[in-house]
């Protein structure tokens, strides 16, 4: 196995051009962990620690800019009150070493349907910015960037440079259910993002499908039942919840059955909604 260390962006897209089987590496909390047990064995690893733009965010044109490699610590210290749904879920991903090095763009990376970060970069209507030396920038909805289970739509000869979003308009919330209280993969989550000035509703499902997945029905039936003066209906509340429930398309396995993942979904549906109704209407309930 050859170790391919690129010292800027350039130098990257080069070698990944070069080498497109080179598998990308920055925390290496997924890359790693795989190799150590050998279940891939990749013929090089690109190195993209010292690509110094990668570890950085920035606003542009009214949205946040995330580098591909800011560490989910940064995303939590410093991005906690503009990407809320993104950092809560950053607060669940492993122990405080595995959130010291791994990265957003590591987790968009290794497509997991379990990862932590997909939920709420749907539910925020994300996008992913990646480039390769032949064919510069492609800007990839986030829905659009999970193709299969483990499998992204990324060319073999192209990098992820960054991830963009909004600033958080309104309320938004993730919930994960594993089989203990700290550093579990998912048995499944769910992200809700609001936005009252739009009277629009986001979501994403994690872990319950062969890719993340948004639960569209459920969005659109919210978003024309909600007043968004009142107190939150709890029949309007259930049935969103039931939506994102039939949604999902779970399996069986060690972690979860189909039919739990299923009323799990259900239930954290109706609870993020009931979370960030509450802080809608803390913030003063502001109508479209």
């Amino acid at each position: 196995m050859e170790f391919l260390r690129a010292l800027s962006w350039e130098e990257a897209l080069a070698l990944k051009g070069e080498r497109p089987e080179a598998v990308p590496i920055q925390g290496g909390t997924d890359v790693m962990v795989e190799i150590n047990f050998d279940v891939r064995r990749p013929g090089a690893l690109l190195d993209l620690n010292p690509v110094a733009e990668l570890a950085s965010w920035q606003t542009a044109d009214g949205r946040l800019r995330i580098g591909a490699g800011v560490p989910y610590t940064r995303l939590i210290a410093e991005l906690g009150d503009r990407a809320p749904g993104l950092a809560q879920a950053a607060r669940t991903v492993g122990s405080p070493q595995i959130r010291n090095r791994g990265t957003v763009g590591g987790n968009l990376g290794a497509a997991s349907p379990a990862g932590d970060c997909h939920p709420p970069l749907l539910a925020a209507g994300a996008q992913v910015e990646v480039e390769s030396a032949a064919d510069g920038v492609r800007m990839i909805p986030a829905e659009e960037f999970y193709v299969g289970v483990k499998r992204n739509a990324l060319r073999e000869d192209e990098l992820i440079r960054a991830v963009w979003v909004e600033p958080a308009p309104g309320p938004q919330q993730f919930s994960k259910i594993g089989t203990r209280n700290a550093m579990v993969i998912a048995v499944c989550s769910f992200a809700l993002a609001l936005d009252p000035a739009r009277g629009r509703v986001g979501t994403g499902i994690g872990s319950a499908a062969p890719t993340p997945i948004r639960a569209t029905e459920a969005e659109e039936f919210l978003a024309g039942e909600l007043d968004w003066d009142a107190p939150l209906d709890e029949a309007v509340a259930a049935r969103f919840g039931e939506l994102v429930g039939r949604a999902a398309a779970p399996i069986d396995d060690v972690r979860g059955t189909a039919a739990y993942r299923r009323h799990a979904l259900s239930v954290m549906a109706r609870r993020t909604l009931t979370w960030a109704w509450n802080d809608h209407l803390a913030e003063g309930g502001t109508a479209r």
